[in-house]
């Protein structure tokens, strides 16, 4: 039996959804400036725009009864990869001063487990990413922020949500993997 404190984190992390969505159905706040064509911001983009399709086509292969599937106990399921990949994405772009566009809930990881719902989260997670590298000037990548008790640059937090992505990308291809889900690309090389 789901306890009420799973229920209402559940129910409020629709809510927030809800909210999420209308946020990026706002022109005037969700307008992204043009994306840069070369320099670092571009090959971020470039790099995001590759693991995001690779994990968004993992997670449409994998079947909806392996998204509670886990190694061993305490270590997070395919749902709650996914859930922790879209949560991190937001929180990642904190640091470099851009407020996610509902409160973020360390809960919300395991409380979505539909197939279908995660990929919503995948997404927009993803496109807010998209939008705060976009929307970075070249000039700011110098400036510093404090992340994980270190004064790191904002170019820092940009290479440790991409490397942050690829490990999970690794992860969610090993259990892919041992559910017998070949990976999308994979398939395409006959592999």
């Amino acid at each position: 039996m789901v306890s009420f404190t799973k229920r209402a984190a559940a129910i409020a992390l629709l809510l927030t959804f809800g909210a999420m969505i209308s946020y990026s159905g706002d022109e005037k706040a969700g307008a992204m400036t043009e994306a840069p064509k070369q320099g670092f911001r571009a090959e971020v983009l470039w790099n995001l725009g590759d693991v995001e399709k690779k994990i968004e086509d993992l997670a449409a292969a994998m079947p909806q009864k392996a998204y509670a599937w886990r190694p061993e106990k305490g270590v997070r399921s395919v749902s709650e990869v996914y859930m922790h990949i879209a949560g991190s994405n937001y929180f990642f772009m904190t640091f470099l001063g851009v407020k996610p566009p509902m409160k973020l809930n360390p809960a919300m990881e395991d409380s979505v487990k539909d197939k279908a719902e995660i990929a919503k989260f995948l997404k927009a997670s993803f496109d807010h990413v998209r939008k705060a590298v976009t929307d970075l000037p070249d000039a700011d990548l110098d400036k510093t922020t404090e992340m994980f008790g270190n004064t790191v640059t904002y170019r820092t937090v940009l290479l440790t949500e991409i490397s942050h992505l690829h490990e999970h990308l690794g992860q969610s291809i090993a259990y892919a993997r041992t559910n017998h889900v070949v990976p999308p690309w994979s398939q395409k090389e006959g592999k």
